[in-house]
């Protein structure tokens, strides 16, 4: 950025993604705004009222929509967006995407058309199945009790880092170079889920197992457990839908942006152990 001290809007700022970009960028220096209902300048999705004031001064933003850009009304919403933050003097977005997801590509259709209507940059970053799902997110509860059940077998999956998804997209929102790219980021290896709790059991030195559950019973476990009705359709939609091999094969995207491998699962499992992540 030729700005000495840009402001930047992070959206989903307390979120696995939003949470390390911001914490990158006050690092670096920069003044970063959180983009949540509890922020100091509350933001809601759902409440466009929000919007004007929390784009006001903003020069990047990082575009994380919650709960994902595959639910119904996500890409009129997120390009009604972009559309008042380009207005509002914004002239850089990075998205994260959906990887395998064709509503998430219309949602990148979407940002790209707004962004340079305006003469602005983008960088679309499309991701899958976070690494961070295991320690810090809806599995994490099944793993410390020792068996995580879910609606999945043999099908592979290049887990990613959200690690490596932050430093990729702060690359991008900061340093030239990355405008117009989209980056497709995955883990070094492919792994079935049965294979990424073996690596975590071995991280945790205890005994963990999966087990391959039908989706009628997953859901009905969801529900038992009172798990929102908006998360319920989305994790079903990812386990019968994108999860069908469609992204089963590894890219070079944290390569191309950041110029070195990608981390390994293992090498989160290991780390997450050793934080605590599925102690007892």
């Amino acid at each position: 950025m030729t700005d000495t001290n840009p402001t930047v809007l992070v959206l989903g700022g307390t979120g696995r993604t939003g949470s390390r970009v911001a914490a990158r960028l006050v690092a670096r220096g920069l003044s970063v705004r959180l983009g949540s209902r509890s922020a100091e300048i509350p933001f809601d999705w759902a409440d466009r009222s929000t919007w004007p004031a929390v784009v006001a001064g903003v020069d990047a933003v990082y575009l994380s929509y919650q709960p994902d850009l595959a639910v119904p009304g996500a890409v009129e919403v997120v390009e009604s967006f972009t559309r008042l933050a380009v207005a509002s003097g914004v002239r850089r977005v990075v998205l994260l995407s959906g990887r395998g997801e064709p509503e998430a590509e219309r949602a990148e259709k979407a940002v790209r058309h707004a962004v340079e209507a305006a003469g602005g940059r983008w960088t679309v970053v499309r991701a899958s199945w976070f690494q961070q799902n295991f320690s810090e997110g809806p599995f994490v509860d099944g793993l410390r009790e020792g068996t995580l059940f879910l609606p999945v077998d043999a099908v592979r999956e290049p887990f990613v880092d959200a690690d490596d998804i932050a430093d990729v997209a702060v690359a991008a929102l900061l340093d030239d170079g990355h405008a117009g790219e989209v980056y497709e980021v995955t883990g070094p290896r492919l792994l079935t889920f049965a294979e990424a709790v073996a690596e975590i059991a071995a991280a945790t030195g205890r005994p963990v197992s999966f087990v391959p559950v039908t989706i009628e019973e997953y859901v009905g476990a969801l529900r038992d457990a009172g798990v929102p009705a908006d998360m319920v359709s989305l994790l079903t939609y990812l386990f019968t839908e994108v999860l069908d091999g469609r992204n089963e094969s590894l890219t070079d995207g944290v390569r191309r942006a950041l110029g070195r491998a990608p981390q390994d699962l293992a090498d989160h499992a290991r780390a997450a152990a050793a934080a605590g992540a599925w102690a007892a």
